[in-house]
């Protein structure tokens, strides 16, 4: 059964391909640029196929004979849905390390062709999000009654070029939680608190994280909010942001921002990577006001991605799974990050 990397010649698919040609994997490796591609593939002896995402169609005839398709290719918002479309049309199970929350909502929508086509669809099998719905599906457990849920996560790790490019691409679209079931804007840095997310209490701000949209369907907990640390002065810029907001959404500034990354942005190298962990967080409340915490050391974001997505790809490549949409923990159980190298065991208080 074939697996296939699309955007193996970037930052994370190729430190992913690399992993997985070190476990004795062969993945096909494909995406757009044919230079970086071919040289890839022809340092690691791989297959692989070259091919751009401007036709579903196409991209399903591409695919034939894979099993199990992994998208690294970003922004996830204009590659996802041409790649879920072709994967439900070519009858292979679609896999992607985004943490956009449109994103996630776009697959789950595709959620009845999945079914009916057979397939599987699981996106986030990255560090986003796979430590945050595993902390969400095992707070639940803890408390099945909840009605709120906080999560977020506290690592120092640099950005890579295909993360900024999301980055830059949603500061202008505001923030996001998920209110009564239902996912609803609201400003930037519009919730702060203070947090303990395993290395000591710190000044934490909500973000428009993906599991906004991944706890609700792991839980179904009403009410979803993200957290990540920040100092004072990245609170103010966030606030500034609202007012710029628009000026960052304009297709000049956009285009022009997206060039300049990766000339600026190279992403952490695995000195980098070994000595920034994160530290995951959780909390549960129901409507007696009780609550329960979930904390978890992991590797950095990076360095989890790898063998998440590997984890997930080789689960489907040896098992049967319910068709549709699912998460990393619907599908895998809570117990995945545990099992991962680098992962680590949800402590609940």
């Amino acid at each position: 059964m074939a697996f296939m990397i699309y955007g193996a010649n970037g930052y994370t698919g190729e430190l992913i391909a690399r992993e997985a040609v070190a476990r004795g994997m062969k993945p096909i490796l494909a995406g757009r640029s044919r230079a970086k591609i071919e040289r890839l593939a022809g340092e690691l002896n791989l297959e692989c196929r070259v091919f751009d995402l401007g036709n579903p169609a196409s991209i399903a005839e591409q695919l034939h004979g894979v099993t199990v398709v992994l998208l690294t290719a970003g922004p996830f918002s204009a590659t996802s849905e041409p790649m879920v479309r072709a994967c439900i049309e070519a009858r292979a199970h679609y896999l992607d390390i985004t943490g956009e929350i449109d994103v996630f909502e776009a697959v789950h929508r595709a959620h009845p062709d999945a079914q009916r086509a057979g397939v599987v669809l699981c996106p986030g099998v990255g560090f986003d999000v796979i430590p945050t719905d595993c902390v969400a599906a095992a707070l639940k457990e803890a408390m099945p009654d909840a009605t709120q849920l906080s999560l977020g996560f506290d690592t120092t790790v640099s950005l890579s070029p295909g993360t900024m490019k999301t980055t830059l691409e949603s500061t202008p679209q505001g923030g996001r939680v998920r209110r009564e079931g239902k996912i609803v804007r609201v400003p930037l840095a519009h919730d702060v608190r203070r947090i303990d997310f395993g290395r000591g209490e710190r000044l934490a701000v909500a973000v428009p994280w993906g599991d906004v949209s991944t706890a609700f369907h792991t839980t179904g907990v009403p009410n979803v909010t993200v957290y990540v640390p920040a100092s004072r002065l990245s609170v103010l810029g966030m606030k500034l942001g609202n007012v710029f907001g628009p000026l960052l959404a304009m297709s000049l500034v956009q285009r022009a921002l997206m060039k300049l990354v990766p000339l600026l942005v190279k992403g952490p190298d695995e000195a980098d990577r070994a000595r920034m962990p994160a530290y995951v967080w959780g909390e549960a409340i129901n409507a007696r006001g009780e609550r329960r915490t979930a904390r978890v050391k992991t590797a950095n974001g990076y360095t989890l991605t790898i063998p998440g997505a590997l984890a997930v790809a080789t689960f489907l490549l040896n098992n049967d799974a319910p068709a549709g949409f699912t998460t990393p923990s619907g599908l895998m159980g809570y117990g995945l990050l545990a099992d991962l190298p680098g992962g680590g065991r949800i402590a609940i208080e």
